[in-house]
C-alpha cells in the first residue's frame, strides 16, 4: 500500500468515527449542561467550595467566578512546583525556577500546555498528577463553561442570565470529560502506553553511558490532553514518545479524541437553541476548513521535491517511522487546528510551507473545530461578524438566531478578534527587535523568524505546541509568553461572556423575507470566506516573512 493511500485511509476512518460519535455525545453534553438535577458526588463539591449551584449568574458575576477560579488556580499551581523539593514523589527533582513555574502555571490553567521544560527531567509525580492532570481537567472545563453561557445567550431572551459557572465547571469535569478519559486511558494502556508510579531506572548502556527513564500515571494523562484539547506531555517528546503513543492505532485514537469533543458542541449548540439545523451550518464551516488544511498538508509533505524526499515516500525528517508522512500529517493540522498543541512530530521539520499551515491554523483562532468549549464560541464570534457583513452588503440590520447584531455586539466580537493578533504581532516584533531573544534561535533567516513567530501564536492562541529549535527556556520567553497565554485565554473571555449577556437581554425578532438564512450553505461560504480572508489580512506581511518566504525559495 502507497503512503499516500494509507494516509487517506486513515482519514477516512476518522472521519467514520467522529460522525459516529456526533450525535449521541453532542446530544448528551446538551442535557447535561441543560439538567437541572445535581448528582451526588457533586453536591458534595458544591458544598466543598461554598458554591450554591442554582444561582443564577448574569455576565459578571460569571465572568468573576471564571477569573476567581483560574487566578486560584495558577497560585496553586506555581506554588506547587516551588515546593516540589519538600514534596513525596519528587523523583529528586528540586524546585523549579520561578520564571519558568510561573511559565508552566500560565500553561495549564489556560489550556495552552507551552512546556519550556523537559517533562521527565523536571516535574515529580505529585506535580504531575495533583497539579498538571488536574488543571488538564478544569482548565478544558472552563473553556465549555465559557461557551455553553454563550450558547444561552442566544437560546435565552429578556434576561441577563446565564446559568451558573461552579455548576458548569463540575458538570463538564465529572459528567463529561472524566468518564471519557477514563475510557480512553483504558485503551491507551491495552495499546501499549505506561500507566504506573515507578521511579527513575536504568533501561541500558549506549556508547559507554547508561539511558534512564522515568515511570509516571502516562495513560491517564495521554487521555485527558486529548479529551480535553491540553496537549502537554508526560515526556518532552509529547505524543511522538513511545510511552505515551505507542502504535499507529493510538495514534488516530488520539487524534480521535482531540477532536471529538470540539466537534459534538455543534450539536450541543444546536439543540439548545432549538435548531439542529445551525448546529450543522458551524459544523460544515468546521469540516470544510480542517479537511481543506488536511489536503494542503498532505499535498505539502507527500510531494515536496528532492531525491531524498521521493526515496522516504516525502518529507520524513522530525516524524516517527511507525506513522509516517500521512498520520504525522493529520495530527499536526489536528492539533493546531485545535488549542491541544500535542506533536507527535516536529513541526520545525515540515517543508516551509506545511509549517506555515500548522502556523496559519492557530492563527485562524483555532476554530475548525478549535478547543473544547473555546473553539465554539471562536466560531460563534466569527458567525456574528460573518452576519454583520452581510448585512452591509444589503443594506438591513444583521440578525443572528433572532437576536439583532447592532452597534454593541460587533464591539465586543471585534475586540475579541483583535486581541490575539495584536498579542503575537507585538511580542514577535519585540523578540525580534530585542539583541537577547534572537540569541533563543537556532536557525537564522526566514526558519529563524518563523520559530519566533510560532511560539507566540501558539502561546497567544492557547494551542501549546512548538515549532522546535527554540530555547525558550530563557527569562524573556518564560515571561512575555506566560503573560501571552494568560491574556490571550481571558481577555477574549470577557467579551464572549459580555456579547452573551447583551444577547440574553434582547427580545427574539421575527424572521422576515429578508433576513439571512444562517442554516443554509450559502452562509457557510460566506462564514469559510470571513474566516479565511480576516486572518489573511492580519497575518500575511508576517507569514511572508517566515514560513512563506522560506517555502517559495526552497
Amino acid at each position: 500500500m502507497s503512503p499516500v493511500l494509507a494516509g487517506v485511509l486513515q482519514l477516512l476512518a476518522l472521519i467514520a468515527a467522529l460522525a459516529l460519535a456526533y450525535r449521541p455525545l453532542g446530544d448528551y453534553m446538551a442535557r447535561v449542561y441543560s439538567s437541572d438535577k445535581h448528582l451526588r458526588v457533586e453536591k458534595w463539591i458544591y458544598k466543598g467550595i461554598g458554591a450554591d449551584p442554582d444561582t443564577q449568574m448574569r455576565w459578571p458575576a460569571y465572568l468573576r467566578g471564571v477569573l476567581a477560579f483560574s487566578t486560584v488556580s495558577v497560585l496553586f499551581l506555581y506554588l506547587l512546583q516551588r515546593l516540589q523539593g519538600h514534596l513525596p514523589g519528587s523523583l529528586g527533582f528540586t524546585a523549579i525556577d520561578p520564571d519558568q513555574a510561573f511559565n508552566t502555571a500560565a500553561s495549564f490553567v489556560t489550556n495552552t500546555n507551552w512546556q519550556s521544560y523537559y517533562g521527565e527531567q523536571a516535574m515529580g509525580h505529585v506535580v504531575q498528577t495533583a497539579g498538571l492532570a488536574v488543571q488538564n481537567f478544569v482548565s478544558a472545563a472552563v473553556g465549555m463553561a465559557v461557551a455553553v453561557a454563550l450558547v444561552r445567550g442566544f437560546a435565552r431572551s429578556r434576561t441577563g442570565e446565564l446559568g451558573n459557572f461552579w455548576s458548569d465547571l463540575v458538570r463538564g469535569v465529572v459528567r463529561i470529560l472524566l468518564p471519557l478519559s477514563v475510557v480512553a486511558a483504558v485503551v491507551l494502556v491495552a495499546c501499549g502506553a505506561i500507566q504506573n508510579f515507578s521511579g527513575i531506572h536504568e533501561v541500558g548502556q549506549f556508547f559507554g553511558g547508561s539511558q534512564q527513564w522515568n515511570g509516571g500515571a502516562v495513560a491517564s494523562q495521554e487521555a485527558i490532553k486529548e479529551v480535553g484539547t491540553n496537549g502537554g506531555g508526560y515526556f518532552n517528546a509529547n505524543s511522538a514518545h513511545p510511552f505515551e503513543n505507542p502504535t499507529p492505532f493510538s495514534n488516530l485514537f488520539e487524534i480521535f479524541l482531540l477532536l471529538v469533543i470540539p466537534f459534538a458542541l455543534t450539536r450541543t449548540f444546536g439543540v439548545m437553541v432549538g435548531s439542529v439545523r445551525q448546529g450543522y451550518a458551524i459544523l460544515a464551516t468546521m469540516v470544510t476548513i480542517w479537511i481543506g488544511f488536511t489536503a494542503l498538508m498532505m499535498a505539502t509533505e507527500f510531494h515536496h521535491h528532492g531525491p531524498a524526499f521521493d526515496i522516504a515516500g516525502g518529507a520524513m525528517e522530525g516524524k516517527e517511522t511507525r506513522f509516517g508522512v500521512g498520520a504525522s500529517s493529520i495530527f499536526a493540522v489536528a492539533t493546531t487546528l485545535t488549542s491541544t498543541g500535542a506533536v507527535d512530530s516536529f513541526h520545525s521539520s515540515f517543508t516551509g510551507l506545511g509549517g506555515g499551515i500548522t502556523m496559519l491554523g492557530m492563527q485562524l483562532g483555532e476554530i475548525a473545530p478549535g478547543g473544547t468549549g473555546s473553539g465554539l464560541y471562536g466560531m460563534l464570534i466569527m458567525a456574528v461578524i460573518a452576519v454583520f457583513i452581510a448585512g452591509l452588503m444589503v443594506g438591513r440590520t444583521p440578525e443572528y438566531l433572532g437576536k439583532k447584531i447592532g452597534t454593541r455586539e460587533i464591539k465586543f466580537a471585534a475586540c475579541y478578534i483583535l486581541i490575539t493578533p495584536a498579542l503575537v504581532l507585538v511580542f514577535t516584533a519585540a523578540a525580534m527587535a530585542l539583541p537577547t531573544p534572537g540569541h533563543s534561535m537556532t536557525n537564522s533567516g526566514a526558519h529563524g523568524f518563523s520559530e519566533i513567530l510560532y511560539a507566540y501564536t501558539s502561546g497567544a492562541n492557547n494551542n501549546g505546541s512548538a515549532f522546535a529549535g527554540l530555547n525558550a527556556d530563557t527569562q524573556w520567553f518564560n515571561t512575555t509568553i506566560g503573560l501571552a497565554m494568560l491574556l490571550g485565554r481571558f481577555l477574549p473571555m470577557v467579551f464572549v461572556l459580555a456579547l452573551a449577556g447583551s444577547l440574553a437581554r434582547q427580545q427574539p425578532v421575527p424572521a422576515t423575507a429578508g433576513t439571512l438564512r444562517t442554516e443554509k450553505p450559502l452562509f457557510t461560504g460566506l462564514l469559510v470566506g470571513a474566516v479565511l480572508i480576516i486572518t489573511g489580512l492580519t497575518y500575511f506581511p508576517a507569514l511572508a516573512l517566515g514560513p512563506l518566504a522560506e517555502g517559495l525559495a526552497s
